[in-house]
């Protein structure tokens, strides 16, 4: 398994974070898009199971072979970058400051947001062969699922908004712990099981990712779901966005920094 000590691969995400905030404009859109596009297809993928399987569980055991994908060719995520990119603030790298750090998050954002909506524009057009028939069983569950994630929240009120925001923070807790887990070993097959773990845990719970929002809450509109724009992002993705942001940096990557990098000296016997 050629297994890292925490002491050296809590190096590599720091160097991680500095290399990501000084990628070229180029590249960092191409790999947030292809990242946004590929797990809107694991989305998919996921939920057609659950449709024809009716089995949640069998759905959360396929769903993280997206994110595998995507990690295994360096592709960039909203979640990841949340947390990585600080922590090169963190270290004081020659160059990371914050606004570099927000250019990187808004870019990525951006390329996610954009990949994740061309797979829902692709997914809507199969389904309904061009928009000239029915989505069937399919559309109709993951309209469902639109409105309840946004209209439903949205009757709880503030309660119900910080119920999305503790949720994507639980969601990316245990995102992050997959991007960090891989960087336990040199093996690929090491390193799609401390990926595979996690991710499926998140998506069985119905924790709120926010890219995965960015293909499903579009796909859900476009599949006749009674919500607008509006509930979209203020009942959804920017409480699941910050509390992503939230559960990345101060559950995984701040304590790991503090505790691998930031250590203390060791106490003295008495």
């Amino acid at each position: 398994m050629a297994y890292i000590e925490p002491s050296e691969f809590v190096t590599k995400m720091v160097d991680s974070g500095e290399q990501k905030i000084f990628m070229s404009t180029k590249d960092t859109l191409v790999r947030a898009f292809m990242a946004g596009a590929i797990l809107g297809l694991a989305a998919f993928f996921a939920i057609t199971v659950i449709v024809k399987t009716g089995s949640l569980l069998v759905g959360s055991l396929l769903f993280p072979v997206g994110f595998i994908m995507l990690y295994l060719m360096k592709f960039d995520l909203l979640t990841g970058v949340f947390t990585l990119v600080p922590l090169s603030i963190l270290d004081k790298r020659a160059g990371c400051t914050v606004p570099s750090m927000l250019r990187n998050w808004g870019l990525v954002f951006v390329g996610n947001f954009a990949g994740a909506l061309t797979t829902a524009f692709f997914a809507s057009f199969i389904l309904t062969y061009g928009y000239n028939t029915d989505g069937g069983a399919l559309a109709a569950k993951v309209s469902s699922i639109g409105e309840s994630r946004t209209l439903g929240y949205q009757a709880h009120g503030v309660e119900g908004w910080f119920t999305i925001f503790i949720r994507g923070m639980l969601c990316n807790w245990m995102v992050s712990m997959g991007v960090v887990g891989a960087m336990i070993s040199t093996s690929a097959g090491a390193k799609m099981a401390a990926m595979w773990m996690p991710v499926m845990l998140f998506f069985f719970m119905g924790f709120e990712h926010s890219i995965v929002n960015m293909f499903l809450f579009p796909f859900s509109m476009i599949m006749g779901g009674e919500f607008g724009i509006y509930e979209y992002f203020v009942w959804n993705e920017i409480p699941t966005a910050l509390g992503n942001l939230a559960g990345g940096f101060l559950l995984v990557g701040l304590p790991l920094y503090l505790t691998h990098v930031r250590t203390s000296p060791e106490r003295k016997a008495a």
